[in-house]
């Protein structure tokens, strides 16, 4: 309710009090991904008993940088899930896909009933017939070429705006100034009211009061109208 307001969050809270909601002030981005390694596979499982992997989701609201999903994706995959000798794998460009990986399905496929946002669970791996499968929600098995894994992307991390409609049992947000051009107010709130038993702001204060102000909804300029006239003129 207060980021609704365009009041800032109570970030402060007395020393060893129990919340479900926290802030840790990391004003450098390399730093700030060292904690949320650590909050997700360690400091959250350990004091809340939530699965690193399907019970604590990352949100960030940028692709790139230090703190973008690519980067936050290789950093929890190497922690959560690491190569193992022996293990099978599949490679598409730079990504590798492991038994046990989390990944989001990021077109429709209306055949196999699976979603643009829908996450699920590597579950099996042939490298001979270079295919895996893939467990979504519903138990719904999906298994997926290495031609098609293009379609497929790791999840540890995703965006916020690929989040909204959905819930999860904890939240880990980083925010920094380095994502000074998606720092709004209606984002902060999604990403917040995303959790829900868990939110962790992991980031700047300077970050959390940017967002917190800007509510300056962005213009796009689609000259979607002018084509529209164009077409039945």
């Amino acid at each position: 309710h207060a980021i609704n307001a365009g009041l800032m969050p109570e970030l402060d809270r007395p020393a060893g009090a129990d919340s479900d909601f926290y802030f840790i002030n990391r004003d450098d981005p390399e730093a700030a991904r060292a904690t949320i390694v650590e909050l997700v596979a360690e400091r959250i499982p350990a004091k809340f008993g939530h699965d690193p992997v399907t019970g604590v989701q990352v949100l960030t609201p940028m692709h790139r940088g230090e703190l973008g999903t690519a980067a936050l994706n290789i950093a929890l995959q190497a922690k959560l899930n690491p190569a193992v000798e022996g293990s099978p794998e599949l490679r598409r460009g730079e990504r590798s896909y492991r038994l046990g990986d989390k990944v989001m399905q990021l077109r429709n496929d209306y055949d196999r009933g699976v979603y643009n946002g829908d996450i699920g669970v590597v579950v099996a791996i042939d490298p001979g017939a270079a295919q895996l499968a893939v467990m979504f929600p519903g138990e719904r098995r999906v298994d997926v070429e290495q031609a098609e894994l293009d379609q497929l992307t790791h999840a540890y991390a995703v965006s916020v705006h690929k989040s909204q409609g959905s819930e999860y049992p904890a939240v880990v947000l980083p925010l920094a100034t380095q994502h000074f051009m998606m720092l709004q107010r209606a984002l902060l709130y999604t990403a917040v009211t995303r959790g829900k038993q868990l939110v962790v702001v992991v980031g700047s204060r300077r970050a959390v009061a940017m967002a917190v102000r800007n509510q300056a909804a962005q213009q796009r300029c689609t000259w979607l109208a002018e084509r529209v006239r164009q077409l039945v003129a």
